[in-house]
């Protein structure tokens, strides 16, 4: 089976999100490396989220007028 981009998108963010729940479910409080680090993952999983969008709406233009955007 082929892993498209998409796919490969899709499967870092519930990855990215699976670390955060893990670290916010420990029963002591964050240090401010640990903040910064969620931090960091709540960034790209935005970032990773703009990426979709954007394969979504080229696959929606080349669907409905056959070219790419």
């Amino acid at each position: 089976m082929m892993t498209t981009p998409a796919d490969a998108i899709r499967d870092e963010v519930w990855e990215l999100i699976e670390i955060q729940i893990e670290v916010f479910r420990q029963p002591f409080r964050l240090t401010s490396v640990e903040l910064i680090e969620c931090h960091s993952r709540a960034e790209r999983i935005k970032q990773l989220g703009r990426e979709l969008d954007q394969i979504g709406r080229a696959a929606i233009l080349e669907q409905r007028f056959g070219t790419a955007a």
